[in-house]
Protein backbone atom coordinates (compact mmCIF):
# COMPACT_ATOMS: atom_id res chain seq x y z
CA UNK A 1 0.00 0.00 0.00
CA UNK A 2 1.34 3.32 -1.31
CA UNK A 3 0.70 6.48 1.14
CA UNK A 4 0.72 10.18 0.00
CA UNK A 5 3.70 10.28 2.39
CA UNK A 6 5.92 7.74 0.59
CA UNK A 7 4.40 8.76 -2.77
CA UNK A 8 7.14 10.71 -4.90
CA UNK A 9 5.95 10.83 -8.70
CA UNK A 10 6.58 13.81 -10.14
CA UNK A 11 3.27 15.58 -11.82
CA UNK A 12 5.18 18.33 -13.31
CA UNK A 13 8.25 19.47 -14.50
CA UNK A 14 10.13 23.07 -13.67
CA UNK A 15 10.30 23.96 -17.22
CA UNK A 16 5.95 23.16 -16.94
CA UNK A 17 5.70 25.34 -14.14
CA UNK A 18 7.91 27.80 -15.66
CA UNK A 19 5.64 27.47 -19.05
CA UNK A 20 2.73 27.71 -16.86
CA UNK A 21 3.74 31.04 -15.18
CA UNK A 22 5.03 33.26 -18.31
CA UNK A 23 1.78 31.80 -20.08
CA UNK A 24 0.34 34.03 -17.10
CA UNK A 25 2.58 36.50 -17.60
CA UNK A 26 1.42 36.65 -21.15
CA UNK A 27 -1.75 37.03 -20.61
CA UNK A 28 -1.25 40.17 -18.29
CA UNK A 29 1.09 41.62 -20.05
CA UNK A 30 -1.89 41.73 -23.05
CA UNK A 31 -4.27 43.20 -20.19
CA UNK A 32 -1.76 46.23 -19.85
CA UNK A 33 -1.72 46.71 -23.63
CA UNK A 34 -5.55 47.09 -24.04
CA UNK A 35 -5.78 50.14 -21.21
CA UNK A 36 -5.77 53.24 -22.51
CA UNK A 37 -2.86 55.15 -21.37
CA UNK A 38 -4.43 57.60 -19.14
CA UNK A 39 -7.01 55.08 -17.38
CA UNK A 40 -3.44 52.26 -16.81
CA UNK A 41 -2.03 54.89 -14.51
CA UNK A 42 -5.12 56.74 -13.36
CA UNK A 43 -8.46 54.60 -13.29
CA UNK A 44 -9.23 52.72 -10.10
CA UNK A 45 -12.39 51.21 -8.33
CA UNK A 46 -13.50 51.52 -5.00
CA UNK A 47 -10.05 52.63 -3.76
CA UNK A 48 -8.11 49.93 -5.67
CA UNK A 49 -4.49 50.68 -7.36
CA UNK A 50 -4.70 51.43 -10.66
CA UNK A 51 -3.62 48.59 -12.54
CA UNK A 52 -0.21 49.94 -13.51
CA UNK A 53 0.37 50.43 -9.78
CA UNK A 54 -0.40 46.54 -9.83
CA UNK A 55 1.91 45.24 -12.62
CA UNK A 56 4.83 47.38 -11.04
CA UNK A 57 3.82 45.24 -8.27
CA UNK A 58 4.60 42.17 -10.35
CA UNK A 59 7.76 43.33 -11.58
CA UNK A 60 8.94 44.18 -8.29
CA UNK A 61 8.43 40.38 -7.58
CA UNK A 62 9.07 38.00 -10.04
CA UNK A 63 12.92 38.81 -10.88
CA UNK A 64 14.23 40.35 -8.19
CA UNK A 65 12.54 37.60 -5.72
CA UNK A 66 14.51 34.74 -8.17
CA UNK A 67 17.67 36.51 -7.78
CA UNK A 68 17.57 36.27 -3.98
CA UNK A 69 16.62 32.96 -4.26
CA UNK A 70 19.24 31.84 -6.69
CA UNK A 71 21.81 34.21 -4.57
CA UNK A 72 20.37 33.65 -1.48
CA UNK A 73 19.75 36.93 -0.26
CA UNK A 74 17.06 38.19 1.57
CA UNK A 75 17.05 42.14 0.35
CA UNK A 76 13.45 43.71 1.13
CA UNK A 77 10.74 44.33 -1.15
CA UNK A 78 10.98 47.45 -3.07
CA UNK A 79 7.40 48.54 -4.92
CA UNK A 80 8.84 51.88 -5.76
CA UNK A 81 12.05 50.72 -7.24
CA UNK A 82 10.90 51.39 -11.05
CA UNK A 83 8.52 53.83 -11.19
CA UNK A 84 7.06 53.88 -15.16
CA UNK A 85 5.72 57.37 -16.76
CA UNK A 86 3.82 55.67 -19.81
CA UNK A 87 2.40 52.38 -20.82
CA UNK A 88 5.41 51.64 -23.36
CA UNK A 89 8.16 51.84 -20.28
CA UNK A 90 6.16 49.79 -18.44
CA UNK A 91 5.77 47.05 -21.07
CA UNK A 92 9.61 46.82 -22.01
CA UNK A 93 10.31 46.75 -18.29
CA UNK A 94 7.58 43.73 -17.81
CA UNK A 95 9.55 42.26 -20.77
CA UNK A 96 12.81 42.38 -19.87
CA UNK A 97 11.71 41.05 -16.44
CA UNK A 98 10.74 38.11 -18.33
CA UNK A 99 14.22 37.63 -19.47
CA UNK A 100 15.26 38.17 -15.91
CA UNK A 101 12.58 35.33 -14.85
CA UNK A 102 13.60 32.97 -17.57
CA UNK A 103 17.07 33.45 -16.26
CA UNK A 104 16.95 32.95 -12.82
CA UNK A 105 14.42 30.13 -12.88
CA UNK A 106 16.87 27.94 -14.68
CA UNK A 107 19.27 28.10 -12.17
CA UNK A 108 17.30 26.60 -9.96
CA UNK A 109 18.21 22.83 -9.13
CA UNK A 110 15.69 20.53 -8.80
CA UNK A 111 16.20 19.99 -5.12
CA UNK A 112 16.31 23.44 -4.24
CA UNK A 113 12.91 23.84 -4.69
CA UNK A 114 11.78 21.82 -1.96
CA UNK A 115 14.18 23.83 0.46
CA UNK A 116 12.75 27.00 2.71
CA UNK A 117 13.88 30.30 1.37
CA UNK A 118 13.29 33.60 3.85
CA UNK A 119 11.77 35.72 0.58
CA UNK A 120 12.10 39.40 1.29
CA UNK A 121 13.60 38.71 4.60
CA UNK A 122 9.83 38.07 5.52
CA UNK A 123 7.85 34.97 3.91
CA UNK A 124 9.76 31.77 4.99
CA UNK A 125 8.73 28.83 2.97
CA UNK A 126 9.64 26.45 0.81
CA UNK A 127 10.75 28.06 -3.09
CA UNK A 128 8.23 26.21 -5.35
CA UNK A 129 5.34 27.58 -2.57
CA UNK A 130 7.08 31.43 -3.66
CA UNK A 131 6.89 30.40 -6.73
CA UNK A 132 3.33 29.58 -6.71
CA UNK A 133 2.66 32.77 -5.02
CA UNK A 134 4.66 34.85 -7.51
CA UNK A 135 1.46 32.97 -9.79
CA UNK A 136 -1.58 33.41 -7.85
CA UNK A 137 -0.92 37.03 -7.20
CA UNK A 138 -0.51 37.90 -10.65
CA UNK A 139 -4.23 36.20 -11.32
CA UNK A 140 -5.42 38.02 -8.27
CA UNK A 141 -4.09 41.13 -9.92
CA UNK A 142 -4.93 40.50 -13.19
CA UNK A 143 -8.65 39.74 -12.58
CA UNK A 144 -8.86 43.49 -10.54
CA UNK A 145 -7.31 44.70 -14.28
CA UNK A 146 -10.26 42.49 -15.86
CA UNK A 147 -12.48 44.51 -13.59
CA UNK A 148 -11.18 47.69 -14.25
CA UNK A 149 -11.13 47.02 -18.62
CA UNK A 150 -14.85 45.80 -18.20
CA UNK A 151 -15.78 48.91 -16.32
CA UNK A 152 -14.36 51.09 -19.18
CA UNK A 153 -16.17 49.44 -21.24
CA UNK A 154 -13.33 47.59 -22.79
CA UNK A 155 -13.62 43.39 -23.24
CA UNK A 156 -10.54 42.07 -21.53
CA UNK A 157 -8.40 38.92 -23.32
CA UNK A 158 -9.80 35.23 -22.93
CA UNK A 159 -8.18 34.03 -19.57
CA UNK A 160 -7.50 30.75 -20.73
CA UNK A 161 -5.68 32.16 -23.93
CA UNK A 162 -2.37 32.84 -22.06
CA UNK A 163 0.02 31.96 -24.91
Amino acid sequence: MTTTATATKQFITSEQLLEHWQGHRNLTRRTIEMFPEKDLFEFSIGGMRPFAKLAVELIGIGGPALKGINEKTTEAYHEDAFVPTNKADLLKKWDEETEVINHYFHMISEERFQETFNLFGQYEFPVYQNILYFIDNEIHHRGQGFVYLRALGIEPPFFWERF
